[in-house]
Parts: C-alpha cells; structure tokens; sequence
C-alpha cells in the first residue's frame, strides 16, 4: 500500500502554487490542437471500448462496405484469451467460452450454438473480423455482462462504467461555468475564438439528456456535447477567451474568463525547477549498478526494460523470457532515439531486478521528459499503448505529491505521446491499440510516462527477436517522440 506516500516534484517554490490541489491549466490551440484534431478529425476510423478493467481504442477496417473489429483485440484487456485458425475455420477461446467462426459465413458457433452475425465473418492473416453492427448482440455472449454500443460514434460500454456530468453557470463576476463529473476526467484542452473544447477519448462519457446547453450568462451562453469516432466531446461557447481549471481530484472543471493580461500562460507539460537536495529521491540504497542513473546527468528520455532478474516476465516460449526481449528492445531504442540527438538512459542494462517503487523512484530522480516502459507478449499481434490509470488520491503537501498520483499533472504530456505514437505506428501498418490500465509504475511517475507492450507480428512469436522487427519498432517510438519534443520540453 502507497496512499501515504509522497514523491517530490523537483519544482521551485515559485511553481508550486500551480500544481497544489487544484492545477489551471491556460491550453493554447496552437500547443495541442493539431493532436486534438487528430483524435477527433483522424481519417482512421476507430472504435471505444470501455469497462471496469481497462478504456481502449481499436482501429476500424472497412470490408464490403461495412465496418468491423478485430475480435480478439477486443477481448483480449478483458480477460484469457486465444485464438487459431485452421483454412477458413477460425477458433476463439475467452475463459470458458469455445466459439468457432468460418471465412465468409455469417452463422458462427458460441456455447455450442448457432449465433448469426448482422454481416460475413472475415478471416485475414490469422486475425478474425466481426461486424460492427452485432457486437451489442455478440459481445454478451462471451463476457455475461450488459453491453450498450453507441454505433454512430463507435463507442461501447460493457457493464456500469458511465461517466455522467452536470454544468451550471455561477452568477459570480465574472460568472463562470462549474462542470461536476461523476468520476475523475482528463480532457485534452484547446482554445479558439469563441470557444473552449475538452476531447474525452478515454473516459466513458455520456451526454447530460439534452446535447445542447443553454445558460443565462452572456459571457458563456451555451454548451454543446457530441461523439464521433469514439471520442466524446465538450465545445463551450464564450464571448471571450476561457480558461480551465481543475479540482476536486479531477472531478471538477471550472470553466471563467481568462485574465485580460495573464503574466504567463500556465503551459501543459510542468516546467520543472531544480530542486533541493533534501526534496529529490535519491537512488535507495542495494540497487544494482546497472540501475542507477546519474541525477547530474539531463536525459531527454529513461527507457525501462520491464521486469529482470529473478521476475522473468511472461514465458514468450519455451525458450524466450519476457525479461530478454525488453532489454534487447530497450538496447536498440536507446540508440536509436540517441542517434536523433535525444539523450537517453536505460533503467538497467543487464539482467537485474527492481521494484515498481525503485524504478519510478529512479526515474523522478533524473528527471527525464519522457519516461518509456517496455513490455513484450506472445498474445495477439502489433503494439498495445498504456497510459496511467490513476485511483483516487491522498492529500499533496508542500513540494511532495502523493505517491499513487504523481503523474497526474503531466497527464496531458503523455497524452500528447501516446497519440503521436499511435500515428507513427500506424504509418509504417503496425497493429497498434491505446488502453488506459492500472499498470505501475506509470502513475507514479512525475514527467510523461508511457508504457509499449510490443506482441509479435503475423509471422509469429519468433519474429519478437528479429532484428527488421525490432528496428521497425525502434524507429517508430524514436519518430513519435521526436515530433512532440518541443511539447514535451527539456530534460531538468
């Protein structure tokens, strides 16, 4: 258990009235828009899904002028799952539930009986592809639980999982706009003349009743919610420029006017101030060589292979651990990432073992830009992309944060990562999904944190040691980063 524990910021005591209890956050189009617009706006279709284990989103094919899914891809975060084909016969397994699917037929066989799809099953290099439109009807046979798809925008929701929010309008002077949500959100921020949009693209939000809001406020006289391409959206209408601000644990947004003449604009990603030596962890003390980074060194980006040591990770195969797959990957992404100018440090270079709490302990102390956590896996194919699922909070004291939370202000940063990965593995035709999961030590991490799980491609689970393989992955993480640097800032 970690509720009581604190992690330092490393900012200024100037800083730290911006990261308290409640964060403002002043978000300039031009700083995030292009990333907003390419979740809401993107030409690949995509499809939501959200539950009580994990939010995710899934790329959307076209076949025979319908749309379908992969799947496996959707019912693999939800629980054991696998699949072989055989010729046109395809076989899927989820926990005890057998089903078989055949190419080009729309009848398949569930429990051991007959299920129609609303379309043709389609079966294309081992992956099986089920209609959009049965999987209200087709999903509850395999999880036992209530599933409500909203087609039109290509958002689903298995079981009690809503996010509900009410809006009202504070008679103060300036009058401002107080959002309350049912549980903790966060949004990607843009402005624009006459307007403020938040973007929901993990959080399973739904509409208040009506999708157009009307208050009596000249200032902010209205609000509009819509969804499109799994993604929900919050457009509020101003006759001046807004701000957000965020309190409440998240829970809150309170929408008011911005300052005439701001002496700053509060930038998304924290700026991070050198901090004391009492306020910054130091490496705790047993920790391998190999491990240790250097706090005097600025590294652009800490690379953690995952597990090592005694934790062997997942058994890929017979012969190959997950623990030597991550730290190969971790080698090869070092230097590529070195050799686009960005310093880089591995948080261990051989086979050692470390907790959750040293490497996230490890990683505040250097104070990278971006932290990049390595995963491998022998189920499905293509690239998974995780982001911090954060729990409700402890109180944050002074320049310390608390522990389980410590990457909720550079949220927004990993956000912006995630989406630019997402894009680059997509140019080069590599599977890739985004799933928000409890996965340690992300929300323990002060600077952007993303972790990559990295499944084989068609070709097998052999191909997760080819060398093509591994550069192709490389070289996509390394470009992703790249374009957002300037987002993410300067190392310390």
């Amino acid at each position: 258990m970690h509720s009581n524990r604190l992690v330092a910021t490393g900012l200024s005591a100037a800083g730290l009235g911006r990261f308290r209890l409640q964060i403002v956050a002043v978000i300039s189009a031009v700083a995030i828009g292009s990333v907003l617009l390419s979740i809401g706006s993107s030409d690949q279709k995509r499809i939501s899904i959200y539950s009580g284990n994990a939010n995710y989103t899934l790329n959307v094919s076209d076949r025979d002028g319908k749309e379908y899914v992969d799947l496996l891809e959707i019912l693999q975060p939800l629980g054991a799952s696998s699949a072989r084909s055989d010729r046109a016969s395809w076989r899927l397994r989820f926990g005890n539930v057998e089903s078989e699917f055949t190419a080009e037929k729309t009848r398949a066989r569930i429990r051991g009986g007959d299920f129609d799809l609303a379309a043709k099953f389609k079966l294309e290099n081992g992956r099986g592809l089920v209609p959009l439109a049965s999987l209200s009807t087709l999903l509850p046979q395999f999880l036992g639980a209530p599933v409500t798809f909203r087609e039109s925008s290509r958002r689903l929701f298995i079981g009690n999982v809503s996010v509900h929010f009410t809006a009202q309008v504070n008679r103060a002077n300036p009058p401002n706009l107080v959002m309350e949500f049912s549980s903790p959100v966060n949004p990607m921020i843009a402005t624009e003349p006459g307007k403020l949009r938040m973007v929901f693209t993990h959080e399973p939000l739904v509409p208040p009743g009506s999708q157009t809001l009307t208050f009596d406020s000249k200032i902010i006289p209205s609000a509009s919610y819509l969804e499109s391409n799994g993604a929900a959206e919050i457009a509020v209408n101003s006759n001046a420029p807004l701000f957000a601000s965020f309190s409440n644990d998240g829970r809150t947004i309170t929408i008011a006017s911005a300052p005439q003449k701001p002496a700053q604009a509060v930038s998304a990603t924290p700026v991070q101030q050198p901090a004391s030596a009492a306020a910054v962890p130091q490496p705790q003390a047993g920790v391998p060589p190999q491990a240790n980074l250097n706090p005097s060194v600025p590294y652009f980006a800490v690379v953690d292979a995952g597990h090592g040591g005694e934790e062997r990770g997942a058994a890929l195969s017979d012969q190959l651990a997950e623990k030597d797959v991550t730290l190969t990957f971790a080698r090869r992404l070092k230097e590529e990432l070195e050799a686009h100018g960005l310093s880089t440090q591995l948080l261990r270079d051989g086979d050692v073992s470390l907790t959750v709490d040293k490497r996230a302990t490890l990683t505040n102390a250097a104070h990278p830009a971006v932290y990049i956590c390595l995963h491998a896996s022998s189920e499905g194919n293509g690239i998974r992309l995780y982001m911090a699922m954060l729990p409700a909070g402890a109180e944050s004291r002074g320049p310390f944060l608390d522990w389980d939370t410590a990457q909720s202000a550079s949220r927004a940063t990993s956000q912006i990562v995630e989406a630019s990965l997402a894009a680059e593995f997509e140019k080069r035709q590599v599977a890739v999904r985004s799933l928000v999961a409890p996965l340690r030590p992300l929300n323990n991490i002060t600077s952007a944190a993303i972790a990559i799980e990295v499944a084989p491609p068609v070709g097998g689970i052999a191909e997760l040691n080819s060398p093509r393989y591994q550069q192709l992955i490389s070289e996509s993480i390394a470009s992703g980063v790249l374009a957002v640097r300037d987002r993410l800032g300067t190392a310390r």
